[in-house]
């Protein structure tokens, strides 16, 4: 992209020069240092370090001893604008008239001189001396400059020639000759084609994440056509119905490390994230071209709109870039935002290029020729956007103080606004609150323990959050849902630094935004100047000269249907990923996908009807030594359910399934507050999954508190891009299936359902309950199996006593954000929270009769089986 040779280093801190300065401007340049060097920061580190530094927790969020502290600012705002010392709050504070506001507030206040020699260095650009850097920084190696010009995944995309064969009667299809060709090379055949059955099921599985309905497989199973007609009518309607963009929206969402609060450190929860997962299964199941749906995600809010409706579909779109993990308990500012820049750009590039480009934070990518520049050329981009994620940090907050309303996207639905006397009636109870806990914190007064045992202050603390909590739920927009976590783009638009081994405070030369180096992209756009070249990124990223999104992206489509991709590493196309078994293949749908106007569905129904799709399962002797992880497509792989599509299942065979789209999330009613672990907001969020009967993608999905319906099959890591989930084996999987509440309760629905319908004969029922949850009849040995079980269960079965079931378990559902007063009161230290363990509810599943337990049973071990478990 460039080259930093001819960067001379700016001792401005604001700006980059890529040609040789004069001699008197270097002159000048150093009499700038030498002036800030003598003169300013002995005054800062007199006056201010004590209360505003690193070594120190800083007041207000102001950090004095590094630039970029000053220049953001603390709480208030920024602290210093660069050339104009009448706009920042450094003087302003400085020489404030209220003693209770002047700065400092311990020690000499500074003298006239002082004051003057900040003027001056401020009106002169705010100098800050840069480190030395070594000569060669951002110029890659002989090595890496071969890796660009060799390695596979970043030269441009061919056409390539679909390949003769010569079994010319095999392929069905373009994708089969391609594969044919690679099996022929290796002297395998492909194995014979899969059953109807198999078919019906497999297809109905990767395109829905559900079971096929008894109805559907045997209209399936007595179509006359042939089986290639017919199975192209199942498909066609598979991909129009509203369970494919369920299905294929969870995948994106695992890319996109979709989840509903911050996760690590405090909890904070994400209460309107639930928009951009509707707008991801809305999109997918409209087929937004995927260059269009990669655009709005990174730049919607760029984009325009003919509409307040499509205006705020697109702001939406933007929660991609917003809904990461964030440490909100950091204690610097800089760190803060510069983690949050390394967490977007490792998204994009993750899961849109497939290259580890977050590697170059802190020096040259080690493997892959992407330079320390070129990861600041993109994190200049992302710095020149607001983070519009609703948090902000601070050490050791509490309560609300992690909250930034101003730091959320607001709609373009107008809003009724609250009542004016409501507003001043509670703006003046906050401000009194306010006054008292001020007052009082830290007194002996305010520590004096009360017959409680808790300090006295801790009330007035209370007593100010709740009424600030209650101005807020009248006022604030996001409060009431007129808001999404998003991005826009900042008011100062500019450049950053190369911060020197990733440090935030230790800044090098000023990159020119832009994009990546190591692949070429021609037409690439500029970056606009005004704005944060979101928009220009966007349309790098999607351009039809960009070698990798669509390769990255049909690799994916193809990994999701035959279980592992023609490059194996689906989020790693770099030097250390895997080579694509059918390189050629990879190319021709790359070619035509675009073609094809970046249509997701047409790619997956041409992927599903080829003949190499509907092989069998099948391994015959020798070929496993031959290719082991079936690479070649000689077969078509099983797989695992996941664990969503396990827990669907269930409730769809047992007939609980609802499928009408609920209305947000249990998590939309939660307060941006730290959410514990172990408090009643957690709590309240399992026991609302555990009651719900939405599929899976509906569910909750806060960061560290998983569904127990999801836990044991290898739930999706939410802090990562993850294009490829784990399918581990490991014994608390059957322990699940053996004890878990839910399991048991959806065999023992579907058991009372079969002993309910009287008149009809086990053989009957049995094979009914095979149909539902195995697609298909049961053998004779299996029904003379069965029938034995059954009779020697119900012989033997002697608690016929009626079901228990705890009231608290059967009773309305609890608001997602209520919660118990032992565990929601507001410790006075925010890290001293109660860790009083919550109590364990469990449901008691029992079933009234001998027959239904009996039935019960079996239906829970076919649940355990591993053919229900996985798919051929």
């Amino acid at each position: 992209m460039f080259s930093l040779l001819a960067v001379i280093l700016s001792g401005a801190g604001g700006s980059s020069v890529f040609a040789s300065q004069t001699p008197d401007a270097e002159a000048q340049q150093a009499a700038k240092l030498e002036f800030f060097e003598k003169k300013v920061r002995p005054i800062l580190v007199s006056h201010c370090y004590a209360c505003h530094s690193a070594e120190t927790k800083p007041s207000g969020g102001l950090r004095v001893d590094d630039r970029n502290g000053l220049l953001m600012g603390g709480n208030a705002g920024p602290a210093v604008i660069a050339g104009d010392p009448k706009k920042g709050l450094l003087l302003d504070r400085i020489l404030h008239t209220d003693p209770k506001k002047r700065m400092p507030k311990e020690g000499e206040l500074l003298t006239e001189s002082e004051v003057d020699v900040l003027k001056t260095w401020i009106t002169d650009g705010a100098v800050w001396p840069h480190e030395s850097l070594p000569a060669n920084l951002g110029k890659l190696t002989k090595k890496a400059e071969d890796l660009k010009a060799t390695h596979w995944a970043w030269q441009p995309l061919n056409e390539p020639k679909v390949p003769e064969v010569k079994d010319a009667s095999w392929p069905r299809s373009n994708i089969d000759r391609f594969i044919l060709s690679t099996l022929e090379e290796k002297k395998l055949r492909p194995v014979a084609e899969a059953d109807r059955t198999t078919l019906i099921r497999r297809v109905t599985y990767d395109l829905t994440g559900l079971p096929p309905t008894p109805k559907e497989t045997t209209n399936f199973l007595e179509d006359k056509d042939s089986t290639e007609v017919a199975f192209a009518r199942v498909v066609d309607r598979l991909l129009a119905s509203s369970a494919f963009g369920e299905r294929w929206g969870r995948h994106w969402l695992d890319i996109a490390r979709y989840g509903e609060s911050t996760g690590p450190s405090r909890n904070v929860p994400y209460p309107h994230a639930w928009r951009y997962r509707d707008y991801v299964l809305d999109a997918v199941n409209r087929d937004v071209p995927f260059d269009r749906f990669i655009q709005e995600q990174v730049a919607g809010d760029l984009l325009p709109a003919d509409s307040p409706a499509e205006r705020d579909r697109l702001l939406t779109a933007t929660g991609f870039l917003a809904l990461g993990v964030k440490d909100v308990n950091q204690r610097f500012k800089t760190r803060f935002i510069m983690d949050n820049v390394d967490e977007q750009i490792d998204a994009v590039t993750r899961s849109v290029l497939g290259l580890t480009v977050s590697c170059a934070r802190c020096h040259d990518h080690k493997f892959d020729p992407i330079p320390v520049t070129d990861y600041y050329a993109l994190a200049g981009i992302f710095t020149s956007t607001d983070h519009c994620a609703g948090v902000r940090n601070k050490m050791g907050g509490g309560g609300l103080d992690y909250y930034d309303p101003s730091m959320l996207v607001a709609l373009s639905t107008k809003m009724e606004s609250a009542p004016k006397e409501q507003v001043e009636k509670l703006e003046a109870e906050v401000a009194e609150a306010k006054k008292a806990w001020d007052e009082i914190r830290g007194t002996p007064a305010g520590l004096k323990v009360n017959a409680e045992g808790r300090p006295t202050q801790r009330a007035y603390r209370v007593k100010y959050e709740k009424v600030q909590a209650d101005l807020l739920a009248l006022t604030d927009p996001a409060a009431r849902g007129n808001a999404v976590h998003g991005v826009r783009d900042s008011k100062v638009v500019a450049d950053t630094e190369v911060r020197i081994r990733g440090e935030a405070e230790r800044l090098g030369p000023v990159v020119p935004r832009g994009f990546l180096s190591t692949f070429t992209v021609p037409g690439a756009p500029e970056v606009n100047p005004t704005q944060s070249g979101r928009l220009e990124l966007a349309q790098w990223l999607t351009s039809p000269n960009n070698p990798l999104t669509p390769r990255v992206i049909v690799n994916r489509v193809w990994q999701h249907l035959h279980g592992v991709g023609i490059v194996n590493t689906v989020d790693n196309f770099g030097v250390n990923g895997d080579q694509p078994s059918h390189p050629a293949l990879l190319d021709y749908l790359a070619s035509r996908f675009m073609r094809e106007g970046w249509s997701v569905k047409k790619l997956v129904r041409e992927v599903v009807l080829s003949k190499s799709y509907q092989l069998g399962s099948e391994a015959p002797e020798g070929y496993r030594e031959i290719d082991p992880a079936n690479r070649l497509v000689w077969r078509h792989a099983p797989r695992r359910l996941s664990t969503e599509e396990l827990r669907d299942s269930m409730l769809a065979t047992a007939g609980r399934l609802e499928t009408k789209v609920p209305e947000g999330s249990l998590a939309k009613e939660l307060k941006m507050v730290e959410m514990r672990d172990n408090g009643a907001e957690a709590r309240n969020i399992h026991e609302g999954a555990d009651r719900s009967l939405t599929r899976s993608v509906y569910l909750p999905l806060l960061r560290g508190v998983t569904p127990s319906a999801l836990a044991a099959f290898d739930p999706v890591e939410q802090t990562l891009v993850t294009g490829q989930r784990e399918a581990t084996t490991v014994p608390t999987q059957a322990l699940y299936l053996l004890n878990s509440t839910f399991v048991r309760q959806q065999a023992l629905v579907l058991a009372e359902q079969v002993v309910a319908e009287s008149g009809r004969s086990d053989v009957e029922a049995l094979r009914e309950v095979y149909q539902l949850t195995l697609g298909r009849q049961p053998t004779e040995q299996e029904a003379t199996r069965a029938g034995a079980f059954l009779a020697s269960y119900e012989y033997s079965y002697e608690d016929a006593s009626p079901p228990v079931v705890l009231a608290a378990l059967t009773s309305e559902p609890r608001a997602a954000g209520a919660s118990d007063a032992k565990t929601d009161a507001i410790p006075v230290n925010p890290d001293d929270v109660d860790r009083t363990e919550q109590a364990v509810r469990e449901e008691v599943v029992q079933p009234r009769t001998p027959r239904a337990a009996a039935w019960m049973s079996l239906v829970q071990a076919i649940y355990a089986s591993a053919e229900f478990r996985f798919l051929r």
